[in-house]
């Protein structure tokens, strides 16, 4: 843009910056906005949206709600709320997090937003990545010390001699030849303060046959986090790894199957009957080859599954493999889900789905008494799906993490 412009987008820095406090303040008052307080309901107009401590104390029509004399009035006229995003598959891989314990809080800071808080997300579900970086940086952002989601991690086990290609060869990986070292794997992960599970049911070895992770030794896996209440993803590779994922008792699948056009009626029953979560990742296959043609099929099987899992009657959840790919606008993820579902499902994957999934109740909803996880958009979803992608601020705990 010109240097005669300057003037004029300083002044709107000013203004956005007066409009949207930094974190801190205890009472907020979000004014005029359209206010969707799920998926499933009728989005109030002119609406106010009240949080203290964290929580979300009043919603309701602007002229039902009694602002206190303290609130910090946020004037969201021609903006739209809903609940904080999750995004339920990403990776804190990138070398931006290295040393994250030490690294300089404004660099963090920096890089969570564009990777993260800049698009919504007020929880994240990394799975797979350096423990000590992660956990690290977890404790940063619980602190308050780095503005950012609420962090959930997932411990990774690959089938024996199961290295995927596009991982480096040098990176030493936790590979099970047996139950036995699957189950060690996994108490020894839980107990370092993890929260789930993946497992690598099919691991891509390139021009070599795909090696699938044994259902016996997914069980062992699954039955120990279980044990604790914890949940377990997988990463399948083909039709075969879904299976032995979901017979040994799996969760949730963290990709959709780009090689396979559909499910088969015998696995959407499968699915059903345990409750099977999935998480789509649709944009993921655009990444990984270059031929239009050949990225075509594979987002039309995706697509296709999407669907399949969708009617079926599933819950999807949102999940873009982001730190794995570095396409971090969400656009892209929200026009191809939209081959497949409503808007309105779109925003429950990335709200209500999970947070009933993951057992969160006071999150998912703009609800009174549940947590001030908000996310205030520049333009209504429902008019675009695009704009779930157009985010103005994004609100943790009643603490602003994001502002444009």
């Amino acid at each position: 843009m010109s240097r005669r412009y300057s003037a004029v987008l300083g002044l709107l820095v000013v203004i956005f910056l007066t409009a949207f406090p930094a974190a801190g303040q205890q009472t907020l008052a979000f004014v005029s906005a359209t206010v969707y307080s799920s998926p499933a309901a009728v989005p109030l107009s002119d609406a106010v949206v009240l949080t203290s401590g964290g929580v979300i104390t009043a919603v309701g029509k602007r002229s039902e709600v009694k602002i206190p004399k303290d609130a910090r009035v946020i004037d969201c006229k021609g903006k739209t709320i809903v609940a904080g995003f999750w995004n339920s598959h990403i990776h804190l891989t990138e070398a931006a997090w290295n040393d994250a314990a030490n690294a300089p809080a404004a660099a963090v800071e920096k890089h969570m937003q564009e990777m993260l808080t800049r698009w919504g997300f007020t929880t994240v579900w990394d799975l797979g990545s350096d423990e000590n970086n992660s956990l690290a940086l977890r404790r940063r952002v619980e602190s308050g010390e780095v503005p950012g989601p609420r962090i959930l991690l997932a411990g990774d086990i690959f089938p024996k001699n199961g290295h995927p290609v596009y991982l480096p060869t040098e990176m030493q990986l936790p590979e099970a030849a047996t139950p036995d070292e699957a189950a060690k794997m996994a108490r020894d992960d839980l107990k370092m303060g993890l929260d789930a599970m993946k497992l690598f049911t099919g691991a891509y070895m390139g021009d070599k046959p795909v090696i699938n992770m044994d259902t016996a030794i997914v069980k062992a896996a699954v039955d120990v986090a279980h044990s604790q209440g914890k949940p377990v993803f997988a990463h399948p590779q083909n039709g075969t790894g879904a299976d032995n994922a979901v017979i040994g008792g799996v969760d949730i699948l963290a990709h959709t199957l780009p090689g396979e056009n559909d499910y088969t009626s015998e696995e959407l029953s499968r699915f059903k009957s345990q409750h099977t979560a999935l998480i789509p990742t649709l944009t993921l296959w655009t990444t990984v080859v270059s031929d239009p043609a050949i990225v075509a099929r594979l987002e039309q099987n995706g697509t296709n599954q999407l669907k399949s899992f969708s009617t079926n009657g599933g819950p999807v959840l949102f999940g873009t493999d982001v730190g794995f790919i570095t396409i971090y606008d969400t656009s892209q993820e929200y026009e191809l889900m939209h081959r497949a579902l409503s808007v309105n499902e779109i925003l429950a994957s990335l709200t209500t789905n999970p947070a009933a999934y993951f057992k969160a109740a006071k999150k998912g909803r703009v609800e009174k008494g549940f947590d001030a996880d908000l996310v205030i958009l520049d333009a209504d979803p429902a008019a675009d799906v695009r704009n779930l992608a157009k985010v103005a601020c994004t609100v943790r705990a009643d603490q602003i993490i994001y502002q444009k």
